[in-house]
C-alpha cells in the first residue's frame, strides 16, 4: 500500500520584507558604531565611489520603475516587455534593497559616532560629507529597489465572464459540457 505524497511546494519569490530591512539596517549601523568606536585612528579616509555608486544605482532603479511598471501594464506607447528581463530586474530591485538597507546601517552607524565626536577629532570633518551622501544614496538605493519590485509584480487577471465556474474542481465550466456520455 503506497502513501500519498504531498505536492511538493513550487518555489516562490515573495515580496521584500520591511522588517527584514529595518533588522538588517539596525544591525549594520550597531555594527558599525562598534568598529568605529574602536579603530577609527587607524583607518583611511572615507572614499567618495561607494556613495556615487548608490546614487548611480537608486537614479538607475528609480528611471526603470516606472517604464517597467508601464511595459508590464501594457500602457498606450509602451513596448511588451520580456518576462526574462522582468526576472532579472526583479532580481537587481531585491538585492539592491537588501544591500541598500545594509549600508544604510553602515552610514547610519558612522554618522552616529562622527557627530559627536567632530569637535574633538580633526580627521572627522573629512569624513562627515562622505558618511551624509552614503547615508542618502544608501538610503535612496533601498528605496528605489522596493520601488522597482514593486514595479514588477504581475497585475490580476481582469474579470472575465468566459471565466465563470473555472473553479470548481475538475476545472469544468458551468456552461461546458459534462464528463459523462
Amino acid at each position: 500500500m503506497s502513501t500519498p505524497q504531498e505536492p511538493t511546494p513550487e518555489p516562490r519569490m515573495r515580496p521584500t520584507n520591511l522588517s527584514t530591512l529595518c533588522v538588517a539596517a539596525l544591525a549594520m549601523a550597531a555594527l558599525a558604531w562598534l568598529v568605529i568606536s574602536h579603530f577609527y585612528g587607524a583607518m583611511p579616509t572615507l572614499p567618495w565611489l561607494p556613495p556615487f555608486v548608490m546614487l548611480g544605482l537608486a537614479v538607475f532603479e528609480a528611471v526603470l520603475a516606472p517604464t517597467t511598471k508601464a511595459r508590464i501594464d501594457r500602457k498606450d506607447g509602451a513596448a511588451p516587455v520580456n518576462p526574462l528581463t522582468v526576472a532579472w530586474y526583479v532580481v537587481l530591485a531585491k538585492a539592491s534593497a537588501l544591500g541598500g538597507a545594509l549600508f544604510t546601517g553602515v552610514y547610519a552607524g558612522l554618522l552616529a559616532w562622527l557627530l559627536p565626536q567632530r569637535g574633538q577629532v580633526t580627521h572627522v570633518s573629512h569624513d562627515l560629507p562622505q558618511a551624509i551622501v552614503g547615508l542618502v544614496g544608501a538610503l535612496g538605493l533601498t528605496l528605489a529597489g522596493l520601488w522597482l519590485e514593486r514595479s514588477c509584480r504581475v497585475p490580476p487577471p481582469p474579470p472575465d465572464e468566459d471565466r465563470i465556474g473555472e473553479d470548481r474542481p475538475g476545472g469544468e465550466r458551468s456552461g461546458g459540457r459534462s464528463g459523462g456520455a
